[in-house]
């Protein structure tokens, strides 16, 4: 048993040096292309200065890091097994009766810790940065009004109508909606009053309303009740539990929002009528990533275990290779799928990871022979 664990612990050495130099290297390089691309943006725009771009090129790094680390842990797997197999250490180790799956524990179980770091720990982070990077972004490099720039200028929002009932919901239409500061307002704003089984109980109509904290400033409002005459027009306040910033990140990447704030802001997204299915499959996807980099590790250990002596270690090691990106397209066609609603999310995001998981599996059983 000792000699089991000291093996596992220089394995486990071997493999988190080879993942963590490959996570820089492989994150440095596609920082290096997403900082030229930048650069090139900010060609024909005097305000976006080099240390603008610099700026929001070392603030998007931790995101890519993210991106990159199901690469990472194949790569550098591939790499570690292969010097260990080339140094006849591991057929040292099956000649002595330690099975690979006795040796693979340790590194597999790395891999994982890895993917839980990743999404308790980088995450939150990545996600206040590229957040802040995608805010400069959009001050710098985009002439649009970033995510409340909406097709038409048109905005549609549900909330629940705590003036009516419990179970009444207020639909929000308008038009020329505009953020300035920390003021989200807009014109031709019509409100549509409904009951808890969707029966129209009366309808709004103002030239502008404004939200601020805890309420819709409507002017000019004038209420239309059915079977009624129109109320005369005056300025009204409508309750809501809607913020400029819950606006903004409904429409903003669901990268932006940390894996702990998920779970509660998909809770207001469904309750104010937005679509949570982008923000409940990244979530789904950040839980599934330690099962990802587990299933990297194992995919990367059977490609590249087989003594040179057999021959054809490249062609295992190609193939090894070809076997990841494979999987991370099928995740990525998985991924859209999802959005569409063909899939549900739990699937879209877990299956990918748990059939990489048993082709890995199934690979190490026709390969191990101890």
């Amino acid at each position: 048993m000792t000699i089991v664990v000291t093996l596992s612990l220089y394995i486990v050495r071997q493999f988190a040096l080879a993942v963590f130099g490959m996570l820089l290297a492989l994150s440095g390089l596609v920082a290096m292309f997403d900082f030229i691309e930048l650069l090139r943006r900010s060609a024909s725009l005097p305000e976006a200065t080099f240390g603008i771009v610099a700026q929001i090129a070392l603030l998007r790094l931790p995101y890519i890091a993210m991106q990159i680390l199901p690469f990472a842990v194949l790569l550098g797997g591939i790499l570690c097994f292969w010097r260990l197999t080339r140094s006849s250490e591991l057929i040292v180790a099956r000649a002595a009766g330690i099975s690979a799956w006795e040796f693979l524990a340790a590194p597999t179980f790395c891999a994982f810790l890895f993917g839980v770091v990743a999404t308790a720990g980088i995450s939150p982070v990545s996600s206040v940065m590229l957040a802040r990077a995608e805010a400069m972004e959009n001050a710098y490099l985009r002439s649009g009004g970033g995510p409340l720039a909406l097709n038409g200028g048109q905005l549609w929002l549900r909330q629940s109508d705590r003036l009516l009932n419990p179970q009444g919901v207020a639909i929000i239409h308008a038009y020329g909606v505009q953020l300035k500061g920390h003021q989200l307002s807009a014109r031709d704003v019509s409100v549509f009053r409904l009951d808890g089984n969707d029966k129209l109980l009366a309808r709004i109509e103002a030239t502008k309303a404004t939200l601020i904290p805890g309420a819709w400033e409507l002017e000019n409002a004038r209420t239309i009740r059915p079977d009624q005459l129109p109320e005369l027009p005056e300025n009204r306040t409508l309750p809501t539990d809607l913020t400029v910033n819950r606006v903004q990140e409904s429409f903003a990447s669901p990268d932006t929002l940390s894996v702990w704030a998920l779970p509660d802001f998909i809770a207001l997204l469904d309750r104010s009528g937005f679509s949570s299915i982008r923000h409940r499959l990244h979530f789904q996807a950040l839980l599934a990533l330690p099962l990802l980099t587990a299933t990297m590790a194992l995919v990367s250990a059977g490609f590249s275990m087989r003594p040179a002596r057999r021959g054809g270690v490249a062609k295992m090691i190609g193939s090894g290779v070809v076997a990841g990106f494979a999987l991370f397209v099928v995740s990525k066609v998985a991924e859209e799928i999802g959005q569409s609603g063909a899939l549900p999310v739990t699937l879209a995001a877990w299956a990918p990871a748990a059939a990489g998981l048993m082709l890995a599996v199934a690979l190490l059983l026709h390969t191990e022979d101890g």
